[in-house]
């Protein structure tokens, strides 16, 4: 090799390199042979969640993060969305017997739910306790509400982590413990309290974000969340190639400023991830 093809084999190789890794880049996501040949997801959600998922009380039609964010990746993965509506306690029922492809609906990332499911986490969450501003008189903390009822949903993970929080903050204190009350939902949960069935309510913190523009004054946030865990779109277990392509699309979206919109829009960005991730909830 004479010196002059020496001195430019360094910069043509960094040439051919530096070409390489835009294709790479660019290489196709890869989908189910099923989902990819039928051009349809099928995506279970529960639409009484805001600002996450809900039915806009004009229109009827579903409106919220998970909507907005589930059509992008679609978009992403070229794909048609097939909603299937239904309750929240029927997710992981539809996602572990096949009747759905993913869920769509926002769910805590939580060790006692992998045993079935894998998650694509998305945003940050917390539960929130919050009340009625006219009825939270004396009530400044959390533990001011200890021998008190606290409305939350029985099928999240709200209701244990309330049930543990009242266990080590009042009880193991010398404090009478919280009643904690479950509910069939959040729309269940906001009704207890407006009710005056209960002192408080926990909700995801992106829940009372939403009622607070809602309805401003009407409620007030006792103190930050009593926890603090990841959520995200639940997949079966075995699903692990339509998983990591939703993984893949949603980091395309946060790469491309698309992702902090949706969150923007509905004034969660706070709650932003840096980076969509595999089962990095609780331990």
């Amino acid at each position: 090799m004479t010196r002059t093809m020496s001195r430019f084999l360094p910069l043509a190789m960094a040439f051919c390199l530096g070409q390489a890794v835009p294709a790479l880049a660019q290489a196709p996501i890869v989908l189910p042979d099923a989902i990819r040949t039928a051009g349809v997801v099928r995506i279970g959600i529960e639409a009484t969640y805001p600002p996450m998922a809900y039915k806009d009380p004009a229109t009827n039609e579903r409106r919220g993060v998970n909507v907005d964010l589930v059509t992008e990746i679609a978009k992403v993965l070229g794909l048609r969305i097939q909603w299937e509506e239904m309750a929240f306690a029927q997710l992981i029922p539809a996602l572990t017997t096949g009747r759905i492809d993913f869920s769509g609906s926002s769910m805590t990332d939580l060790p006692s739910r992998r045993d079935r499911l894998s998650f694509v986490d998305y945003v940050s969450t917390g539960p929130q306790i919050f009340a009625l501003a006219a009825q939270s008189a004396g009530i400044t903390q959390p533990t001011d509400l200890c021998g008190k009822s606290i409305a939350t949903p029985r099928t999240t993970a709200y209701f244990p982590t309330l049930t543990a929080w009242s266990q080590k903050n009042c009880v193991d204190q010398g404090r009478p413990a919280i009643n904690v009350v479950g509910t069939e939902g959040a729309a269940a949960t906001r009704t207890d309290l407006r009710q005056a069935r209960v002192n408080a309510a926990v909700l995801g913190a992106e829940y009372v974000v939403y009622l607070s523009q809602q309805e401003p004054n009407t409620f007030v946030r006792i103190g930050r969340p009593i926890g603090v865990n990841m959520s995200g779109m639940a997949f079966p277990k075995e699903s692990t190639v339509l998983r990591d392509a939703v993984v893949a699309a949603i980091n395309k979206l946060i790469a491309d400023g698309t992702y902090l919109a949706i969150l923007k829009k509905h004034g969660i960005e706070d709650q932003a991830l840096a980076t969509a991730t595999v089962d990095a909830g609780q331990p």
